[in-house]
């Protein structure tokens, strides 16, 4: 534990085997995001529309910003207090995009 940082303030390892180590590279995430994003954009064209549809769009919002904060922005290291203010703020937006969606329909 280093001098004024918290204890738990580290990357864990959930023993990922090698073959997935290997493919989790910044090519795959960038990859992975233009395929979230063109599934979005999919949606959106053929018209899709509900309750369901908003919720698979946060989601994938979601999981695009998480990828984009661990790995883009690389705070995957950082001090646990930027974790928490970069994906509480995540969550707070996509939160209230949910209940303002939920209140007007």
């Amino acid at each position: 534990m280093a001098y004024g940082r918290f204890g738990l303030d580290y990357s864990f390892s959930f023993g990922l085997c090698a073959a997935m180590k290997y493919l989790y590279n910044i090519h795959t995430i960038w990859i992975a995001l233009i395929l979230l994003t063109l599934s979005t954009y999919a949606m959106g064209k053929l018209g899709y529309s509900g309750l369901a549809i908003v919720i698979v769009l946060l989601l994938t919002a979601a999981i695009k910003g998480v990828l984009i904060i661990r790995d883009f922005m690389e705070l995957k290291g950082v001090s646990l207090i930027w974790r928490v203010l970069m994906y509480g703020w995540l969550w707070s937006v996509i939160l209230a995009i949910a209940i303002t969606y939920t209140i007007t329909t």
